[in-house]
């Protein structure tokens, strides 16, 4: 009767119940996924997760940083579960854990994957613990872009560009590359690969001529990166926990906790555009420490 009498109002009542049930659930699930994993006393390992491409480093140089300060946390587990990504941040990673090794231990431990930018941060820690299984090296540096000249030509599109120089434009998708242009982008991939193998060099503690052996871009097991001296324990999360504990000088049970996340995590989340970050690696050229899981065609 209710609905009849007065439709627009039950509209209203339905729509806003309907509204604060989703709104409520939605910061259910913010508050489920911004808290650390448990409250604790005493003295602990603090674990920093790194998941997916890396492509900005503010929180976790911000969790690092934390921890690093926090004299409850004895030691520091970077878990990595990760196929690389843009090299700026893994380097603002690495140096925030060279950082840190200075005040406390540092233990990466290495999930499924844990290749190209991914080993980059975990060549900083002051051991690596890897799974049999798991993938990691992929020492390089790689820079692409798609290019849809022919595609234009064929649907009769000219792209008209006005430029203050020379190379303002290059890597370019509407028209072929210069070879000037190829060999300034080639200078500029080797540079940052020969940054890349003396951070394993120093962090690593390894003679540089022995990580360039390995730093082709080739992937190892961890295993085989074992052999190579890319990594020192076999062994899984627990194993890399208990081992942070024992270099922390933890007696008994290791207490993990886990770095807080912002409160608004999980709308950053959904807001962040993944999209865009695929657009722009499709349409700009980007340099990347990063393993493609894919083999890309001629």
């Amino acid at each position: 009767m209710f609905s009849r009498r007065h439709p627009y109002l039950f509209f209203l009542l339905v729509s806003f119940a309907l509204f604060t049930g989703l709104a409520l659930g939605l910061l259910a699930v913010v508050a489920w996924m911004g808290g650390s994993s448990a409250d604790f006393s005493g003295e602990a390992v603090g674990v920093v997760e790194i998941e997916g491409a890396i492509t900005d480093s503010r929180d976790i140089l911000e969790h690092i940083r934390r921890f690093r300060e926090d004299e409850d946390i004895k030691a520091i587990v970077i878990r990595i579960d990760s196929p690389g990504g843009a090299v700026g941040p893994s380097q603002e990673i690495y140096r925030e854990i060279r950082k840190t090794v200075e005040a406390k231990k540092v233990i990466a431990s290495m999930g499924a994957v844990a290749a190209s930018g991914g080993y980059y941060v975990a060549c900083a820690a002051d051991g690596i613990v890897a799974n049999p299984g798991t993938i990691t090296g992929s020492i390089g540096v790689i820079m692409g872009y798609t290019n849809f000249r022919q595609l234009l030509d064929k649907i009769g599109m000219v792209p008209v560009v006005i430029k203050s120089g020379p190379y303002k434009d290059t890597g370019s998708p509407t028209r072929e590359m210069r070879d000037d242009e190829r060999e300034i982008l080639q200078s500029i991939t080797s540079g940052i690969h020969e940054q890349f193998v003396t951070a394993i060099a120093e962090g690593r503690n390894m003679d540089r001529s022995q990580v360039a052996l390995v730093a082709d871009g080739r992937i190892f097991t961890g295993e085989d990166a074992k052999t190579k001296g890319l990594v020192d324990r076999l062994g899984n999360y627990e194993d890399a926990l208990a081992w942070a504990g024992e270099m922390g000088g933890i007696e008994g049970e290791v207490v993990p906790v886990y770095a807080r996340e912002e409160k608004l995590s999980l709308l950053r989340y959904l807001m962040s555009s993944s999209l865009s970050d695929l657009i722009s690696k499709v349409f700009h050229p980007g340099i990347y420490a990063e393993y493609r899981y894919l083999p890309e065609g001629p």
